[in-house]
């Protein structure tokens, strides 16, 4: 027989489409349009379903559900998704790079394409093409569950990240055989839900959205991202899911999105059952469909419902054949007809988890750590750690904790009913094992404890971690969150570290001896006590596999901290929100005893040595309307240790028609100086860096007095300012 044109790999993704599609029953295209969660039932759903995707399926299972798409019907192929987020995992030994709010930190685009490389060719030796990720949603609310999984609160940084994963994920042809397809989620506004109360409502008008939340989506667009997935909540009383706005009007008529969007986890069931915006499922599947959804995730109603739906009326056809042809177009793209439908399991042994993905993970997190304090004792700062140091106390909760290490999205998060699984105890190097594999090298004792849980309020175990404490040299206390208190349906009430966890830091502090403070933590916590008392404090966030291993590196000053926040910390959870860009305009400038500052505020970081800014220039100090605005300033270490600094440039309208934020995030660079070394670091902002969203959503660029700011920090104090006008 012939072999129809569909199947024929020299014809383009569209030709191709155009055959197939004809050929397609309206049940078919609708069995295209379901994602169905593999774990149950899977063979029933392509045999009656011809369902065109699963998730939670890897391995074996997806060769078997493959063959058997391939006898069964058009022998359309299936499409498998996972959410490696920071990594791949949920399958046992595979990279698992720090969280994104830990990776955010480094400001280094670099590390997280990498990240996404490494993930994109592990996935794919595992028999999946698609990975939910990277999540643009921009933090707002500390309390919010999900904190860990954002690029954190600016949408420029998210922006910059956000095209670098894709870049790591697709690559340069997504038919490549080492590329899989992105999703930029959750689209969108999902992160600023009311009180942080995870997929409520969100307040926002559409120039909130635009200034904040939508840019970081849109250069996910223009990176080529293929896929886009629904966020949950409701924005002006309208879920995302069902939004024709949002997910047609914006983001392909005026964006120009040629991929196909998917919804959440049963977006298309919560807004009857949740939302209570429609009376049945059956009654919400013509919204959503003619919103701009082409996947409906885990709906179990939406196949028999569309059916029932196109039956009398209320679904258009031509809406179910648009998104079935999205749908055929990215699997003609991906190569899952030719190439890339089995996938080379053969070969996972030798890929997951080698050599050569595992040293990109001590380099993110070696670069992804901030240091926020480091007080001198005894004249001389407490890190690095002096050569006197002969004893060491490693102490706390999360000090040995593999899992509070890998964070969400893994192994014992609770995600995909994976919970009770593991990766090879081998394959992380907690915090104690790097430092006692560091200290043996110089013959430097290590007493270890854990102190105290972080939950519950047994305290037993202080007095002996204290004791440790008081016969060591310094002390390390690993303070942080647990994976009980993070990720989905997890807001917190609090951000405090707790009793326990307080008791033990406290003890240690009374013993006298210097208290270095590390954080392993999904999100910033409230810490003020630390701030104040702490000789030494670094934020580590969840640094993946081999955080011990470049904590330990940090601490012994191997390499020298670079991290800068990408997100703020809170002194209380009174003082929230605490973002940089917050409106100016309140009356006051306290929330009871605290004053306004963050603890530690965006783009702050220590390291081992000091920089110095000099010499900010402008090009010229009147800049005709639409000309770039040019500047260069000389930025020099003027210590006695290497270090890398992380250049910032903000930009403020001075006056504006309409409120906006006193300094906007703009540009960065990260610069490697030796000891006394100078560099000019330039920077160009176009006209629409100066711009500002006006009421209709369009872009405003008003003549007027500018101000560019460049500098190591969101903080005032830390910025050079030059001032220009827009003539």
């Amino acid at each position: 027989m012939t072999r129809p044109p569909y199947l024929d790999p020299e014809l383009s993704p569209q030709a191709r489409t155009d055959d197939l599609i004809r050929r397609m029953s309206v049940e078919q295209q609708i069995g295209q349009m379901v994602q169905a969660d593999g774990r149950y039932d899977a063979v029933a759903q392509v045999e009656a379903q011809r369902v065109g995707s699963f998730l939670h399926i890897l391995g074996d299972s997806t060769v078997e559900l493959q063959k058997l798409a391939e006898r069964t019907g058009l022998g359309i192929p299936l499409i498998f998704g996972i959410d490696a987020i920071h990594g791949h995992g949920f399958w046992p030994g595979a990279a698992v790079f720090p969280t994104q709010l830990a990776l955010s930190c480094s400001w280094a685009p670099e590390l997280v394409e990498t990240m996404g490389r490494v993930t994109a060719k592990e996935m794919l030796c595992t028999g999946l093409h698609w990975t939910f990720s990277p999540v643009l949603c921009l933090t707002r609310d500390l309390r919010w569950g999900r904190v860990g999984e954002t690029f954190g609160e600016d949408p420029h940084l998210l922006g910059v990240l956000g095209q670098a994963a894709i870049r790591g994920y697709q690559g340069d042809d997504v038919s490549l055989p080492d590329s899989v397809l992105a999703c930029a989620k959750h689209f969108a506004g999902y992160s600023e839900t009311v009180g942080g109360k995870d997929a409520t409502e969100a307040e926002l008008s559409e120039r909130k959205l635009r200034t904040y939340f939508l840019p970081p989506f849109h250069e996910a667009v223009k990176a080529g991202c293929r896929t886009f997935m629904t966020a949950y909540q409701c924005i002006d009383g309208v879920a995302c899911a069902a939004n024709h706005w949002l997910l047609t009007e914006l983001l392909r008529d005026e964006w120009g999105f040629d991929g196909f969007v998917v919804t959440d986890w049963d977006n298309v069931g919560r807004a009857h059952k949740m939302q209570g915006l429609y009376p049945s499922v059956d009654a919400a599947v013509p919204d959503c469909v003619h919103a701009g959804n082409d996947m409906i995730m885990v709906t179990p109603e939406f196949f028999e419902a569309a059916l029932a739906n196109v039956a009398n009326g209320r679904l258009d056809k031509a809406d179910v054949e648009l998104a079935a042809r999205r749908l055929l177009h990215a699997k003609f793209a991906l190569g899952l007809f030719d190439h890339k439908r089995y996938p080379p399991l053969e070969r996972a042994a030798d890929v997951v988890g080698c050599t050569a993905h595992r040293q990109p993970l001590l380099d993110a997190a070696l670069q992804s750590a901030v240091l926020l304090e480091n007080r001198h004792v005894d004249g001389e700062p407490t890190l690095p750690l002096r050569p006197s140091v002969r004893r060491i106390a490693v102490l706390g909760p999360n000090a040995d904790d593999t899992l509070a290490q890998l964070g969400d999205w893994s192994f014992g998060s609770g995600q995909a009913g994976l919970k009770t699984g593991s990766h090879p105890r081998s394959s992380v190097v907690t915090v104690r094992d790097g430092i006692e594999s560091r200290a043996a090298r110089e013959g430097i004792a290590v007493d270890y404890a854990q102190g105290v849980t972080i939950l519950g309020n047994d305290t037993s175990g202080v007095a002996h971690a204290a004791a440790l404490a008081a016969n060591a040299d310094v002390a390390i206390v690993v303070v942080g969150d647990t994976l009980e208190q993070v990720g989905e349906e997890c807001d917190r009430s609090d951000l405090e570290l707790g009793p326990n966890q307080q008791a033990l830091l406290e003890a240690v502090k009374a013993t006298g001896t210097p208290l270095v403070v590390l954080l392993i933590n999904s999100k910033p916590l409230c810490i003020p006590w630390i701030a104040e008392n702490a000789d030494a404090v670094l934020e580590l966030f969840n640094p993946g596999m081999r955080g011990g291993e470049a904590a330990a590196a940090l601490l012994f000053g191997d390499s020298a901290p670079s991290g800068r926040l990408s997100i703020s910390f809170a002194k209380h959870l009174g003082q929230l929100p605490v973002h940089y860009q917050r409106i100016p305009g309140w009356h006051g400038s306290k929330h009871g005893h605290y004053d306004d500052e963050p603890l530690y505020t965006f783009g702050y970081g220590l390291t081992y040595t000091t920089f110095e800014y000099s010499d900010l220039r402008l090009e010229q100090t009147r800049v005709p309307r639409g000309r770039d605005v040019r500047a260069e300033v000389t930025v020099r270490n003027s210590g006695q240790v290497a270090g890398v600094e992380v250049v910032q440039v903000y930009v403020n309208d001075v006056y504006t028609s309409l409120s906006t934020p006193s300094k906007t995030l703009r540009g960065f660079e990260r610069v490697s100086l030796a000891p006394g070394e100078s560099r000019r670091v330039t920077f160009t902002l176009s006209a629409e860096a100066l711009s500002f969203v006006g009421r209709d959503g369009t872009l405003v660029l008003e003549p007027g007095e500018f101000e560019l700011m460049v500098g190591s920090s969101s903080r005032d104090q830390d910025l050079k300012r030059v001032r220009f006008e827009l003539t």
